[in-house]
Order: C-alpha cells, then structure tokens, then sequence
C-alpha cells in the first residue's frame, strides 16, 4: 500500500471515529450535547483535525440526515415490496415508517426538526427526495386506479402530516396512552388517508 492510499486509508478511520464518537454523545445526551471541542475530546485529537474532516457541527448533523433518509427509504421500499396492492402499501409504509421513528429517535429528531432544527440543508435533499418519491408512488397508483384528479403531491403531504404529528406527539411524551392504543390510531388514520384516494 502507497503513501497516498495509507494517508486516505487514516483519515477514513478518523472521519469515522468522529461519527462514532458524535454518535455516542447524542445517544447518552440529546442532539444539544454535541460540540466541535467534545468530539475532539473523546476522540484524543485537537480541534483542527476536526475541521479538516467536518466545516463545522452542522455538516456533522448533514451527514447523519442523510444517514437517517437512507435508513427510513430502506424500511419502507422493504415494507413496500411486500405488497402489490397500493392501499396495502400504503398501510405497510405508515408501520415502517412509525417503528423507524420509535427505534430511531434521534435520527428522527434530527431529520424532521422535533425540538431542534432539522436538515434543511440542500445536501440532505437527494436522500429526502428518494424518501418522497417511495411514498408519492403509490399514492400515485391508487390515484390512478380510483381515475380521480387528486394532485399526489398533496396527497403524499398529507400523508406525512398525519404521520410526523402523530410520531411527534409520541416523541414529544405528550401523548398519554400506550403504545397499542398510538398504533390504533394510526391505523385508524391511515385507513380513513386511504379511504379518501378510493
């Protein structure tokens, strides 16, 4: 291995001890904890080698956004593939969708903006965009079959407002019935978003 392949090879490895150590602070501390000097900290280096692998905190909280989409756009093409039906698609998206949110909170948090600001940075935009394009394409297909002119673009916000409130009420802790009960209505929502493309 050459010089330039083993330089590329450590500052890999650093990048992903950065990750890694961020990764550690938000789960025991929240999205608040995370700091430049912290990682740094942790991970025994100075502040600059930071730097060299992130600008700032931000483009650490990009890069776990669009961790975060590629995780959730995985579980819901995964639950998607498992029906041929768009309704029962659309139902298999929504439970996909609420337990990637359940066990992966802080990722949620971070790319949706629950108590904190979200990524809204256009980097993030390639992996939100495939995220969209799962859901919208069978709402896109119930349209289709239902022949009404209904925009699936308003359809595919509704269907986001519907679930995003619901996990955030969930998130949030304001919600004050138990997690059966949340998945109850849930379905009971989605059911009635269907109903409505029928």
């Amino acid at each position: 291995m050459g010089i330039v392949e083993r330089r590329q090879r450590h500052k890999d490895e650093v990048k992903k001890d950065i990750i890694c150590a961020a990764w550690q602070m938000v789960k025991a501390d929240g999205w608040q904890s995370l700091s430049i000097r912290k990682i740094a900290d942790a991970i025994e280096y100075s502040v600059p080698v930071i730097y060299d692998h992130f600008e700032n905190k931000e483009a650490i909280l990009i890069e776990f956004g669009r961790t975060g989409f590629q995780l959730l756009t995985e579980k819901i093409l995964e639950a998607k593939s498992q029906h041929a039906d768009p309704a029962d698609q659309i139902k298999a998206i929504a439970d996909a969708y609420w337990d990637f949110a359940m066990t992966n909170k802080e990722h949620y948090q971070l790319m949706f903006g629950i108590g904190m600001a979200c990524c809204e940075s256009p980097e993030c935009l390639p992996e939100q965009v495939k995220f969209a394009e799962a859901i919208t394409e069978s709402i896109q297909s119930m349209i289709d079959k239902s022949g009404r002119d209904i925009s699936a673009c308003l359809k595919y916000h509704t269907f986001w407002s519907v679930m995003h409130g619901l996990i955030s009420i969930k998130i949030n802790g304001n919600s004050v019935v138990d997690m059966e009960l949340n998945k109850m209505v849930l379905h009971d929502a989605i059911t009635g978003f269907i109903k409505n493309l029928n």
